[in-house]
């Protein structure tokens, strides 16, 4: 009798890939069990498309790169396909995937064109979860009005993107993008007096830093997240893009001198100009794998618009260390939604291999499901992997060794003069770390 060996999906993306660290992964929930129990063949060639949800994919992939009632809908019937593929379409882990991308609204906008070929059910899920989001995103832009009115009382310059801001700026409806908080960029010497002032706002620190290490945690950390009445981590107030070990040094009080004026629900505000926002959000996405499909929609909404100044963003991200960070952007809407790669950059783009590799392997990731864990050593090569000049590979290293955080100074409490050993207690606890791991 021959034996036949059965290969989860799970199983056969880590041969596929080439990954040895299986460890690393962690699948989610209800997408990981429906990977965990489809047999594929192992002897898939590397080089085919990778045949993981393959027709839910290109259904997401459709509806998340288009702008609702833009284009012709049988575009739309083409994609679904005959009435047999309808019956084979897991609608369930359809929409389970447009959650987690974040594209739910852009799933069901889409989708109304075509709607006899969608079951009421499903339809009327959808339809659900949209007017939650619209009432999510209308609620969350009056927070942020209160907010920016808090900002002003005390002479605070602030500076919101993403969330609904991204919204009505890219996609011209709030509704159209998931809601999620509000975000807002900061001067780092303003942060405490902000930090007061949002008490009045009813917003509080949701993990406070303690007042002897403040100024460390401004040095070293990028962000503070706020609950408000309404639920937790409603507002992220942040004075810099990322940790420091990210050894991305960006310059956060210049996005403020080359801020452009938006108008959102109604108001005139200061947000990242379009170069800068492109940059950022690439970054952002970078420090995630780019796991999520909304992230990459955001991107691509930015590269579409005419007139973006290129040779500046390509000799910014040079001087940042994010070549390889943009390539992989722009890689990757180029891919999933069909976006031209600039014309004064396509030659450098498409001539780093790295990036191409990359820009596969997180595109197989993300269609697998199966993110890398952020606590794991494969998550910090693959931070590794992103930077194209060794000099940043070395600062990423030492920073992410010698840089303690809010984990140290809960662990041992040192007294101000001895503050330089918690260095050691950094190093000490990552080699516990990654011994375990």
């Amino acid at each position: 009798m021959t034996k036949v060996t059965v290969v989860t999906r799970r199983q056969s993306l880590v041969r596929y890939l080439g990954i040895e660290d299986q460890a690393a992964w962690q699948p989610a929930d209800k997408m990981a069990r429906y990977l965990q129990t489809k047999p594929v063949n192992p002897e898939a060639s590397a080089s085919a498309e990778y045949p993981i949800l393959s027709h839910e994919w290109r259904i997401l992939l459709a509806t998340s790169g288009s702008t609702p009632g833009a284009g012709d809908p049988t575009g739309m019937r083409s994609v679904l396909g005959s009435a047999s593929l309808q019956r084979s379409t897991n609608w369930e882990i359809l929409s389970g995937l447009a959650d987690s991308h974040g594209v739910a609204p852009l799933l069901y906008q889409n989708l109304l064109p075509v709607a006899d070929l969608v079951p009421a059910a499903v339809l009327a899920s959808l339809r659900a979860r949209y007017e939650n989001n619209l009432h999510k995103s209308l609620f969350l832009a009056r927070e942020l009005m209160r907010v920016l009115d808090c900002c002003d009382a005390i002479d605070v310059e602030a500076l919101p993107y993403k969330g609904i801001v991204l919204a009505e700026s890219y996609y011209g409806d709030v509704s159209l993008r998931q809601a999620g908080d509000i975000d807002l960029f900061v001067h780092k010497e303003d942060f405490g007096r902000l930090k007061n002032a949002l008490r009045g706002v009813g917003y509080i620190a949701r993990k406070p830093v303690p007042q002897y290490h403040e100024e460390e945690y401004l040095g070293s950390g990028y962000e503070c997240s706020f609950d408000g009445a309404a639920g937790n981590n409603l507002l992220e107030v942040q004075w810099a893009l990322q940790p420091r070990f990210y050894a991305v040094d960006f310059d956060v009080d210049s996005l403020f001198s080359r801020a452009v004026w938006v108008t959102v629900a109604g108001r005139q505000i200061k947000t990242p100009r379009p170069e800068d926002l492109l940059l950022v959000l690439s970054v952002h996405a970078a420090k995630h794998l780019w796991s999520r499909l909304i992230w990459i929609c955001d991107i691509a909404r930015i590269v579409r618009r005419e007139n973006l100044d290129w040779d500046w963003v390509q000799s910014r991200a040079r001087k940042l260390g994010i070549l390889r960070i943009l390539h992989i952007s722009l890689l990757l809407t180029s891919r999933l939604f069909q976006t031209s790669i600039p014309a004064s950059l396509e030659s450098a783009v498409l001539s780093d291999n790295a990036a191409s590799l990359l820009a596969g392997e997180i595109e197989a990731i993300m269609r697998a499901g199966v993110p890398y864990d952020t606590q794991k050593v494969a998550y910090f090569r693959m931070m590794l992997r992103l930077r194209e000049c060794p000099a940043d590979r070395l600062r990423f290293l030492w920073r992410l060794a010698a840089t303690p955080g809010p984990g140290e100074w809960q662990a041992v409490r040192l007294s101000r003069p001895l503050f330089p050993l918690y260095r050691a207690v950094r190093l000490a606890r990552l080699a516990a770390r990654f011994a375990r791991g």
